[in-house]
């Protein structure tokens, strides 16, 4: 929408006005952008205090900050008031580059004004690149924000009045117009700027109806199914906690692990594995006892094992090993096999 354009819809409401019709507005914001545009007022107050009175001995920030918030205050609603016709005249300049996004357009009027309140000392010495300088800036901002000097509801009365210039789209607030008040009221229930509770059981977390998908995805008090699939739902925060450290599906080393088996399984089917697994267990106990054997001689003496093994006993490394040292034991020497053909050892060897 052009200037003339704007300028006639303003008039056409005046006269509307004038003749006794009246008009309902929907005064809704983006509550996000509203939030952070009251955000960077602080920071920038402070910026322009220190600044201000940087080397100066009969002066502080606090001294000046009533005085220089109330010009920050005109400052920016004069700028905002006349940003729309700043920037249909930058649009014939090819080379001029703008941010259209409120919040930037504010921070760049906050640095302008922030520069012009600097004192000669400021800008004449290395000040304005000092460390000292930043801390210097955080700590007023502290200092205000104990003090309750600029509250954050007077702020964002600043930034709705901001926003209502510089937002000529209407991209951040509501532009519905009613006949009635009935009609006003039944519309605030739907608009999509208007502010809702989250309906998640711990949240009470109050955003913009049009950040209600962005907020679902991020809500640490949602509930969820297990990321790794088991029954279980799980709050969004306690997640990750869930998956590692109590999830029946988190993955693990087989208890064969460091005797030599190599698969990662879930908890939850550790017991299946090992009783499917028997036989390369046995193979692997078998061959930490009996580091010298064929693969041959292991595969027969574990076959033998498997029938008097009980499943209990073939649970973990340890147990295993325990219960196939006492089998062997019974059973005798292991035996050598050459080709098909067993050859017990003979008695003086």
């Amino acid at each position: 929408m052009d200037i003339l354009a704007k300028e006639l819809e303003f008039h056409k409401k005046f006269e509307e006005l004038k003749e006794g019709h009246s008009l309902f507005y929907c005064d809704n914001f983006d509550s996000e952008v509203v939030r952070k545009i009251a955000q960077v007022l602080l920071p920038g107050l402070a910026t322009a205090c220190i600044d201000n009175t940087t080397g100066d001995p009969f002066k502080g920030p606090a001294s000046v900050a009533v005085d220089i918030r109330k010009e920050m205050a005109d400052y920016l609603m004069l700028r905002s008031e006349t940003y729309v016709a700043e920037t249909m005249i930058q649009e014939v300049v090819p080379d001029v580059e703008t941010s259209g996004h409120p919040i930037d357009i504010v921070s760049d009027f906050i640095d302008d004004f922030a520069s012009s309140k600097r004192n000669m000392f400021s800008r004449i010495s290395g000040w304005l690149l000092s460390e000292k300088r930043e801390d210097k800036i955080d700590d007023f901002v502290q200092e205000m924000e104990m003090n309750a000097f600029w509250s954050m509801d007077r702020r964002e009365t600043i930034a709705k009045n901001l926003l209502k210039n510089l937002d000529f789209k209407n991209t951040f607030r509501c532009e519905m117009e009613f006949d009635t008040a009935e009609e006003l009221a039944e519309h605030s229930h739907q608009c999509i700027f208007r502010s809702i509770d989250c309906l998640n059981e711990g949240c009470n977390t109050r955003f913009c109806a049009v950040h209600m998908e962005k907020h679902d995805s991020l809500c640490p008090f949602k509930v969820l199914p297990c990321e790794q699939k088991c029954s279980e739902n799980i709050l969004r925060r306690e997640m990750d906690r869930h998956c590692i450290t109590v999830c029946p599906m988190r993955l693990a080393n087989c208890p064969f692990h460091h005797v030599g088996c190599q698969f990662t399984i879930p908890c939850c089917i550790i017991e299946e594995h090992c009783a499917e697994s028997l036989h390369s267990h046995l193979l692997c106990v078998l061959q930490v006892i009996h580091k010298k054997a064929s693969v041959e001689e292991l595969n027969h003496r574990a076959e033998l094992l498997e029938k008097t093994l009980s499943p209990g006993q073939a649970q973990d490394a340890r147990s295993l090993t325990f219960a196939v040292r006492e089998l062997e034991a019974n059973m005798g020497p292991l035996e050598h096999i050459t080709g098909t053909v067993i050859v017990e050892p003979h008695p003086s060897s």
